[in-house]
């Protein structure tokens, strides 16, 4: 039995997509997913499984949720220790709280080409420093995600993945309630 984190992208954002977390949360223990925990409204699904392939899971609960709420979710889902191990090599590692607050990840779910990669490396911008690694691009917005021009869909568009973006306190929340 692994234990995963489901991330799902773009739900209970300005009245689209909503899924209350309690139906979520059925919907999931109906797929067979065991000792199932959401978090926040924006999302987030721990759960144990004893199928071990992420592409898998992501496929059983993407179908699941179109079937039962009638719309499309793109879903990411990464093990517990990939996740640990993305908070862990952290680049903008602090114990100050404040300092925190400005820090992301986003979590992608293919490792993107070289071209793109190549090219994305190249932009700049103001306020914000990022770190590419395998998977999740470490994020730093020294003025608040909210006013962040390298947010989720500049990244997908750039990338050509599927990406999706929590923030330092959410993912280290999703890691305890594991």
């Amino acid at each position: 039995m692994t234990t995963y984190v489901a991330f799902l992208r773009g739900i209970n954002v300005s009245g689209k997509h909503k899924i209350v977390m309690t139906q979520l949360k059925k919907l999931c223990e109906d797929l067979k997913l065991q000792q199932v925990k959401t978090y926040i409204q924006s999302g987030n699904i721990v759960f144990n499984s004893t199928l071990d392939n992420t592409v898998e899971l992501e496929e059983l609960l993407s179908k699941a949720i179109l079937n039962e709420f009638g719309f499309n979710v793109p879903v990411i889902v990464k093990t517990v220790s990939v996740l640990q191990g993305i908070l862990n090599h952290n680049p903008f590692i602090t114990d100050d709280e404040i300092l925190r607050k400005q820090i992301y990840f986003v979590l992608l779910k293919n490792k993107p080409n070289k071209d793109e990669l190549n090219s994305f490396e190249s932009e700049s911008f103001d306020n914000e420093e990022f770190v590419i690694a395998d998977t999740c691009i470490y994020l730093k917005c020294k003025a608040g995600y909210g006013k962040a021009k390298l947010n989720n869909n500049l990244i997908e568009r750039k990338l050509k993945v599927l990406a999706t973006t929590r923030n330092y306190r959410t993912l280290t929340k999703l890691i305890e309630l594991s």
